[in-house]
């Protein structure tokens, strides 16, 4: 604010000098057209010839000024010189100051600048002759007077200002700084905080102007303790869940180790190779999830997929591992294309996950069956199988990290769904558990897992 204020006053000193000078000249201004007026008085034709009678007392006193000096001039409706000063300058363009009145302009006079007024005098009466017969009358003076005028009225504005402005000043920085205050303290009890202090920052001692933005950052501290508490449970879990399959690892090479038998050495091996499996699968399941939860913060790059074209190239990826399971894979391909807007990585890691579930839980000789549909213009993935389904008390959960259903026989982490649902969200989608419509069986009522996708906004803008 101190900037501008500084700013400010060298433009207000040159708007109040040119104020100064307009005001200056209108006192002066009207005793130059006294002078004219009283100068064209004395003009007269006689005879054919332009006279002025100004007595010489008459000279004295129009020309007495202690400061500036004084010119006048007549000349006759010819130009020709009929009394006063002959060097001093004609009007420009006389045709456009016939009219009558006191004009002005401003000359040059003897190398000084000089105010003139002026005006014509008609010698006869329009009825006695129509062509223009006028006299011209002009009294010019210096600048000396208006200049020292015009000063002391800018030494009058001026020196209040060079008091009342430092006074200015201060009042700004004070209210400033007094203003400011609470926000130094906000700012130093943040500085005073430990790294791992998420809580709230206390509003009651901050302007009620950022009131809000506090706000904000109070809600943006809760989010971000949220997350870190998320990662933090995640690498607690998913350290837990690494001990299980290393320590079956460690345990079957151990056991190895101290076998003489050629079958059981076979046998331990073949359970180390069970254990390296699995815990090769849980670590691409954590990188996924892990991939998939950091998405948001770097941006998806979206782009149109044909979402027929990308299921059939999944199931195709599944069949040999459908064959090994003894499971019935197929695929059920929209009508017409089935278009929206994705990642198209992301969204093959959300259809492997649901196919890979459904292979796992139903049993050899079922069937898994992947569906692309669109209704009202969504477009709809069904993941369909004849395992033993989801219980509706336990839907909400299955969704959670490591969360596995009791009593479960199929070997798994508990990361797939969180994994689909991590992405779904990342496209708009929702995700929905259903029992299997085409299931008969009582002990098998299957699943049926739904993927709804938002229209693409290309389809929204045309509908409208």
């Amino acid at each position: 604010m101190l900037a501008p204020l500084l700013l400010l006053w060298p433009m207000s000193i040159a708007i109040t000098y040119l104020v100064a000078k307009s005001i200056a000249n209108q006192p002066f201004d009207h005793a130059l057209e006294d002078s004219v007026t009283v100068l064209a008085q004395q003009v007269r034709e006689v005879d054919g010839r332009t006279v002025a009678r100004l007595a010489g007392s008459a000279r004295d006193i129009l020309r007495a000024d202690d400061t500036d000096s004084i010119y006048f001039q007549v000349a006759g409706p010819r130009g020709e010189y009929v009394d006063g000063d002959r060097d001093l300058p004609r009007p420009p363009d006389p045709e456009n100051y016939r009219s009558g009145g006191v004009h002005f302009r401003d000359d040059v006079m003897h190398g000084a600048e000089v105010r003139v007024a002026f005006s014509y005098v008609n010698l006869r009466p329009a009825a006695q002759d129509t062509a223009p017969h006028a006299a011209l009358v002009q009294v010019a003076e210096t600048l000396d007077k208006r200049a020292h005028l015009a000063n002391e009225i800018i030494k009058g504005v001026i020196l209040p200002q060079f008091i009342i402005l430092p006074i200015v000043l201060a009042l700004v920085w004070f209210a400033l700084a007094r203003g400011l205050s609470p926000l130094a303290e906000l700012q130093a009890r943040i500085r005073a905080r430990r790294p791992d202090d998420l809580s709230p920052i206390d509003s009651r001692q901050v302007p009620e102007e950022i009131s809000p933005l506090v706000g904000s950052l109070n809600d943006m501290l809760g989010r971000l303790s949220q997350t870190i508490d998320m990662q933090k449970r995640f690498i607690a879990d998913a350290a837990h869940q690494m001990k299980t399959p290393l320590a079956g690892m460690r345990m079957q090479s151990e056991l190895a180790l101290r076998q003489l038998d050629p079958d059981e050495i076979h046998r331990s091996l073949e359970q180390l190779a069970k254990s390296s499996e699995s815990a090769t699968r849980l670590v691409n399941q954590l990188l996924a999830l892990a991939r998939a939860e950091n998405q948001p913060h770097t941006g998806l790059a979206f782009e149109q997929i044909d979402l027929n074209e990308l299921a059939r190239g999944v199931v195709q990826d599944w069949v040999q591992a459908s064959f090994a399971s003894r499971i019935d894979l197929g695929f059920e391909a929209g009508d017409t294309s089935v278009n929206i807007d994705g990642n198209a990585m992301m969204l093959r890691e959300l259809l492997s996950n649901l196919i890979d579930n459904a292979i796992r839980y139903t049993p050899a000789g079922g069937s898994v069956t992947v569906r692309v549909r669109s209704d009202a213009g969504q477009a709809i993935l069904e993941v369909e199988d004849t395992g033993p389904g989801i219980a509706p008390a336990e839907r909400a959960n299955v969704f959670e990290r490591f969360y596995r259903i009791l009593g479960s026989s199929a070997s798994g982490s508990g990361l797939g769904l969180s994994i689909v649902r991590e992405i779904a969200q990342q496209h708009g989608a929702e995700v929905d558990v259903f029992s299997n419509p085409r299931g008969f069986a009582r002990k098998l009522p299957g699943c049926l897992m739904r993927v709804t996708f938002p229209p693409p906004p290309a389809a929204i803008e045309d509908a409208e």
